[in-house]
């Protein structure tokens, strides 16, 4: 059963607000995070793995917490985490599953019934479906699908449904209300860039508000 809030540390994110990285993972280990997707789309796989082991240490493999792996099923084996999320233009779930195995997790975004229909056959372990609102944290964005297309799409499959894409405190009731399993949140969890109180005690309080706002 996979978490109510999944967070996403999108490396482009972190850069453009100057946040370390270690700092915002160890806040949200603290408020009780148990489910984490690094995502690094322009870094070389030596970064990727260096801030994989930093993760890795932060949220032990003998925790509860399970850490996800964006677009690289191979690098998730080698830093040891608990899976690796695919999109539309990645190894396809089948392709990413026999690299990782069947005992790790294996998730897909999708963007449309068609996509959630293709992702129910596979042997994915959850669909993310989205943008359900604007979002400025992907360059080129899929177009929003709304509420109502959340709602059109859990029809579609009993997989677990993580919902994602302009996700933030004020609206994630409405998305679970919608039928999502479980809410991917990028920028509503991260601390603004000019911030004036301690950057792990920002994210510790933000992390923890979102938590009690979805369970």
């Amino acid at each position: 059963m996979l978490a109510p809030l999944y967070p996403i540390l999108d490396i482009d994110l972190l850069t453009a607000r100057s946040l370390d990285l270690a700092s915002i993972a160890t806040a949200w280990q603290a408020a009780g995070v148990t489910l984490l997707q690094y995502r690094n789309k322009h870094g070389s796989a030596r970064e990727m793995l260096r801030d994989a082991a930093q993760l890795r240490e932060i949220f032990p493999t003998n925790g509860d917490a399970r850490l996800i792996l964006n677009d690289r099923p191979d690098l998730a084996l080698l830093s040891r985490f608990d899976g690796v999320h695919v999109g539309q233009g990645d190894v396809s779930a089948e392709d990413a599953r026999r690299i990782v195995g069947a005992s790790h997790w294996v998730g897909v975004s999708t963007n449309s019934a068609e996509q959630v229909i293709e992702a129910n056959r596979t042997s994915c372990d959850y669909i993310a479906y989205g943008p359900i609102f604007s979002t400025a944290s992907k360059a080129n964005p899929d177009p929003t699908v709304g509420l109502d297309g959340l709602k059109a799409a859990r029809a579609l499959t009993r997989k677990p449904l993580v919902a994602i894409g302009g996700i933030t405190r004020k609206n994630c009731r409405s998305v679970l209300d919608a039928g999502a399993d479980s809410l991917a949140v990028i920028s509503d969890l991260l601390p603004s860039g000019d911030i004036e109180e301690d950057l792990y005690e920002s994210a510790l309080r933000i992390a923890e508000e979102f938590l009690r706002l979805v369970r």
